[in-house]
């Protein structure tokens, strides 16, 4: 069988496996000698195992794929020319090289720190003097590079082999042939990059899946993982500025003055004798402008228009960062998202945290979302930091019929979630649940019909309104309809299932939809911050007195309102607060991060006051968004001015800081 295959398919392959067989030769090193698995589960292993060879049939693929390429196009005429053979020889000699400083200094990366080799550890070249002579004093260098050298011997010998053997074996395949081996070969070798049955390829996110970091560690590929982190390397706390400014944070969250740390025990005298249900529920793209409830004049979401009345509603809710990938993340840890390159969730240096989710101690936790967990590398955010996490994606569901892009649409995320829901409540048992909707996004798929369900037609809603409204389309429109009607049976369902009057609902939007310029909400969008001021709701007629809290609030006050509300006794070492603590905190304000004119920006609201400051430029501005006129105030009020800055530089600082330092411990 083997014979008929052409010497050249046979020449890549056999490389491919090598390089294979050489990267778990170093896990296999590595678990041996370096990995301290000794708490961990025999199960943890196992998947950690699974995921390690994956990611090194993937770093294999990517070794071998340009060679591959080359010799797939040359054909036959690779074992004609010495030239090639000189070419791919030296390649493949170069890539062991590499591979092995890269693995060996790994090994002495996570010796010092216990962490995989990252991006991170460049900062050893800045002092280079002193870098090298503890290596020097620490590791048998000249002797690893002598050791070096001889491996590099043995590894040209081996090609060397490899060349010449398949070099005997000669056969002509037709054209026909020579393009389904092109075929298959490329596929193979990039099915193995992307390695994957889901729509996400396999990704240094899903190595995080355990509490316990040390497993985690050992699933990763230390030169994957180097280069994935590759891109946040200039993403680090400046603790000049932190420093200047913990004094100023200290003082807003009521925190220790003379030691820097941001943990706050809170504990309730009287905690409730029932643990009531909480559910988190991410509504896609919902902010306060496109709402009827809000002043929009088309009749845009009637089933929120009835429950706000019947919630807790926070008129002045502000996400950090108008992106879904971001607010997840921001939810979820109680930090904002304020990197420049993508989103915090996508670093893998900081989405290690200690966070408030995962303290619902005796709660069941879910999250619920209709595509993949792999997206932006959400997975990572959810898994790694909250222990006993149930996630459902495609693929977890009994009824999957795929909407578009983002997965099952919402009304099947409901549906499907409500199921999970009312097993536990059936089970007695307590839960918090994240579910993530994805409807009212860009495709803006909606069905035809849908139980009471119908989109509007164009010629049901005239040029003038949809344009006073400020949607950019009937399309846009329906779906939000759509989303809000999932809202009204979501809930339906929830009555039916027994578990609506022990439940907390949190309805949330991760930011706004991108609106045209209307009569509502002017100065926000002139200012650029209307995908900012988005919708938050606490549905829970048992629990929760209807008000409408008028004062600033951000995204990571979500879990410590929830849990102060509920009485559930934890430890906050976030930037969110309480915002129902009136007595504590009397002057709140919303931290924002966005771009003007292509320059990030940092920007405050405090009260009816927004100041901003671009980050390099250093462009300031202050405006009062109740004022009908854009006046720039920072002149005329520069105390106030300059207690902005103040503030907005803690929190940004204060963030960048948290991401570096605010670790968990394993468990």
């Amino acid at each position: 069988m083997l014979k008929k295959i052409p010497n050249y398919i046979q020449y890549i392959f056999s490389n491919f496996l090598l390089l294979i067989v050489f990267n778990i030769v170093f896990r296999i090193i590595f678990f041996s000698f370096f990995a301290e698995l000794e708490t961990a589960t025999i199960s943890q292993k196992q998947t950690a195992f699974g995921l390690g060879f994956r990611f090194d049939i993937k770093l294999a693929s990517i070794a071998i794929f340009p060679l591959a390429f080359l010799i797939l196009i040359v054909n036959r005429r690779f074992f004609k020319y010495v030239f090639y053979k000189n070419l791919a020889n030296i390649y493949l000699v170069l890539v062991y090289i590499i591979l092995t400083l890269f693995y060996l200094t790994d090994f002495g990366y996570y010796d010092y720190l216990s962490i995989r080799l990252d991006a991170a550890s460049l900062r050893f070249l800045e002092d280079l003097k002193i870098s090298s002579q503890v290596l020097l004093e620490s590791y048998p260098v000249f002797k690893g590079l002598f050791g070096l050298l001889i491996f590099a011997f043995l590894i040209y010998k081996l090609l060397k082999f490899f060349y010449n053997k398949f070099n005997k074996s000669q056969i002509n395949p037709t054209i026909t042939t020579k393009t389904i081996y092109f075929i298959v070969t490329f596929l193979i070798l990039a099915f193995s990059i992307y390695n994957s049955f889901t729509h996400y390829p396999l990704r240094w996110s899903e190595a995080f899946f355990s509490k316990n970091s040390k497993v985690n560690q050992f699933a990763l590929n230390p030169v994957l993982y180097f280069f994935d982190s590759f891109k946040f390397r200039s993403e680090s706390v400046n603790m000049d500025e932190f420093n200047k400014y913990y004094p100023i944070i200290a003082k807003d969250l009521h925190l220790d003055k003379d030691t820097i740390s941001f943990e706050r025990k809170v504990v309730f005298k009287d905690t409730l004798q029932n643990k009531p249900n909480v559910v988190f529920v991410m509504l896609e793209s919902v902010g306060v402008k496109p709402l009827s409830y809000y002043g929009n004049p088309i009749n845009s979401s009637p089933k929120i228009d009835s429950l706000i009345p019947k919630s807790l509603s926070f008129s002045k809710f502000y996400v950090h960062k108008s992106g879904t990938a971001a607010s997840v993340f921001a939810s979820v840890t109680g930090l904002p998202d304020i990197e420049n390159v993508k989103t915090a969730s996508r670093n893998p240096m900081i989405i290690d945290q200690r966070i408030l989710f995962d303290q619902f101690k005796g709660y069941e936790k879910l999250y619920f979302l209709g595509g993949s967990a792999n997206w932006a590398n959400i997975r990572g955010v959810f898994q790694a930091n909250i222990k006993g996490l149930k996630i459902f994606e495609e693929g977890s569901y009994d009824t999957e019929n795929r909407a578009d892009v983002w997965g099952i649409d919402d009304y099947e995320l409901f549906k499907e979630s409500d199921k999970e829901l009312r097993k536990l409540h059936h089970q007695n048992k307590p839960f918090v649940a994240y579910i993530q909707t994805a409807s009212n996004h860009i495709p803006f798929t909606v069905p035809d019909q849908k139980e009471s369900f119908t989109p509007l037609q164009k010629d049901e809603i005239s040029e003038a309104l949809l344009k006073a409204s400020g949607f950019k389309s009937v399309a846009q429109l329906n779906a939000l309809r759509y989303l809000d009607f999932n809202i009204g049976r979501f809930l339906e369902r929830a009555k039916t299932s027994g578990y609506y009057n022990n439940t907390v609902f949190v309805f949330f939007g991760d930011h706004n939809t991108m609106m045209n310029r209307n009569k509502q909400y002017t100065n926000e969008h002139d200012l650029n911050i209307n995908l900012q001021h988005a919708l938050l709701f606490i549905h829970a007629p048992k629990f929760v007195k209807p008000n409408v809290y008028t004062k600033n609030a951000k995204l990571v006050d979500l879990f410590p309102t929830v849990m102060s509300m509920l009485k559930i006794n934890h430890t906050n070492y976030t930037l969110g607060r309480n915002l129902l603590d009136t007595l504590s905190y009397q002057n709140p304000s919303s931290f924002v991060y966005l771009k003007m004119k292509g320059e990030p920006t940092v920007g405050l609201l405090q009260d009816s006051l927004y100041y901003y400051k671009t980050t390099i430029s250093k462009t300031k501005g202050l405006f009062n968004l109740d004022s009908k006129n854009m006046i720039d105030l920072k002149e005329e009020y520069p105390d106030k001015t300059l207690q902005m800055d103040r503030l907005l530089n803690a929190y940004y600082h204060s963030t960048k800081y948290l991401y570096y330092n605010n670790k968990k411990s394993d468990e």
